[in-house]
Formats: structure tokens, C-alpha cells, sequence
């Protein structure tokens, strides 16, 4: 099979555990733009923090894609375009910071490039250090929310927010997309809205077949785009229903994972190794 297009998700996937693209990665993603790839980033951060990470790569010169907020907003890297934008109404999202002081979970989302809640926690430090964003603790989360975002995340320890994860999905069921990104992040779109669904358009619009795709994923939700992409792959440190979902094991994250995938099934300078 001739790939044409390879899909990364960001965090613990192409990034190592110090927020860096190790050069081996580097390499071999610019070869395979070079001969004509599509490097597509697909991650559940805003697209303010993920263009530092598409400058390094060149996205723009090669005329690639970001699948930010985990699939709401498609921005074409050349012309800045947005190719989809999907976002939650303003009455929803007061409905979950309900939620969330019911259920004694933290609760944000983003405003221009701003990262905004009412309580400051450590969980919404996580998420400006990994984007670089400014947080803005304001005194009343709803007032300060006056027009639709595209997502709002509830965040706690792991444990803790597993149930609540559980419980809201219920809820929820048929009204909202909801997963999480990290253990402590639960993510909240429109229902529908996925990294799979809008890796689905974006190939519709470019005429690339599913078959065509690699996606390389470590998260839960990373599922459905390694499930829709003709080669889903899970990183070695990804989740176990990650792994029990993709066609390929690749290294961690640590050890050159999305090289080792690129080297051997588009570049095809390695033996192909599990």
C-alpha cells in the first residue's frame, strides 16, 4: 500500500515526555513530506498551541492540515483557512459548569487564546503548560462565557473522573461527543464531532482514500481515527483499548514510535517490527 497521508495526534504520541519532536522524528517526517505525505496534526488542543509544533515541521510550506479541539476545527496550514468549524452553544456549556459543580469536578474551556476557569486547579496548569496559553481565573465562569466555544473539559484525578466520565456519557448519550484526552482531562463537543469524523471530511475534500491513511494515536480519544484510518496504529505507551483496537504496536513515545512507523511503511527504509 502507498500511503499519502500519516495523522498524529500530539501529546505522548509525536511529542516526548518533554513536550519535543526527537530529530529522528524530525527526519523522517520531513522526508516523507518531501516525497509528497501529508503530515496532518490531529489533537485535542486549541490551534493556537498547536502551531509551534506545525512551523517545526513545515506544515505550511507543504500544504497541510490541524485537526484541533479533537476534530472541531480543521485549518488548512497554507491559507490559514478553516475548513470545518463545529462548536457548543453558549446554554450548553453553562449546563456543564452545572454539571460540574454537581459531579465536584473543575471545569474550562477557552476563550480567544485564553484558557478560561473559575478555580484555579492543577490539572488546568497541565493544559496551559502543554499549550502555552495564558489562564484566566474569572470570578463567574457563566458570565464570562457569552458566546459558543467548541469545547469545555471537566478535570479531576484519574479515578475519580473515570466515573464521571461513565455517568455523564449516559447522560449525555446521543447529545454530546465525550472522552478523554489524558487520564484527568474529560473533553466535551458537539455530538458527532470526533478526530475520526473530521478526518473523514478533510479526505473527502482532498480525495484521498481511507486506505491511504496512517493514524498514530496513544489516547482514548485517538479511537476513532486509528479505528477509521486504513492503518491505525497505537503507540507502545498507549492505552490497552488503544492497542486492542489498532491493526499496529508501534515504540513509545520515548523511543522514536511515529519514526519507526513512517521508516517502514512510507519511507520504507526499515523492516516493519511490532
Amino acid at each position: 500500500m502507498t500511503y499519502k497521508m500519516i495523522v498524529l495526534d500530539l501529546d505522548d504520541t509525536l511529542l516526548r515526555d518533554d513536550l519535543t519532536i526527537s530529530e529522528r522524528t524530525k527526519q523522517s517526517l520531513m522526508d516523507a513530506q518531501d516525497a509528497g505525505v501529508k503530515v496532518v496534526l490531529a489533537s485535542g488542543r486549541p490551534e493556537s498551541g498547536m502551531l509551534p509544533i506545525a512551523e517545526e515541521l513545515r506544515l505550511k510550506d507543504y500544504g497541510s492540515f490541524i485537526l484541533s479541539f479533537n476534530g472541531g476545527n480543521i485549518i488548512n496550514c497554507r491559507t490559514g483557512e478553516v475548513l470545518f468549524s463545529s462548536t457548543l452553544p453558549v446554554e450548553t456549556v453553562h449546563e456543564l459548569y452545572d454539571i460540574s459543580r454537581r459531579e465536584n469536578v473543575w471545569i474550562h474551556t477557552y476563550l480567544g487564546d485564553k484558557i478560561i476557569t473559575e478555580d484555579p486547579n492543577e490539572y488546568t496548569d497541565i493544559e496551559g503548560k502543554l499549550t502555552n496559553l495564558p489562564i484566566d481565573v474569572v470570578d463567574s465562569f457563566k458570565e464570562a462565557v457569552t458566546a459558543p466555544v467548541v469545547k469545555a473539559l471537566m478535570l479531576r484525578e484519574p479515578d475519580f473522573l473515570a466515573g464521571v466520565e461513565k455517568k455523564l456519557q449516559k447522560e449525555f448519550d446521543g447529545c454530546l461527543s465525550i472522552m478523554r484526552s489524558k487520564p484527568f482531562f474529560l473533553e466535551f463537543t458537539e455530538v458527532g464531532v470526533t478526530k475520526g469524523t473530521s478526518l473523514d471530511k478533510l479526505i473527502q475534500k482532498l480525495g484521498i482514500s481511507r486506505d491511504e491513511v496512517i493514524a498514530i494515536g496513544d489516547s482514548n480519544n485517538d479511537l476513532s481515527m486509528i479505528q477509521f484510518a486504513g492503518l491505525g496504529v497505537a503507540m507502545g505507551n498507549a492505552t490497552e483499548e488503544i492497542k486492542a483496537h489498532a491493526d499496529f504496536i508501534t515504540d513509545t513515545n520515548m523511543n522514536d514510535g511515529v519514526a519507526k512507523v513512517v521508516e517502514s511503511f512510507i519511507l520504507k527504509t526499515e523492516t516493519v517490527q511490532s
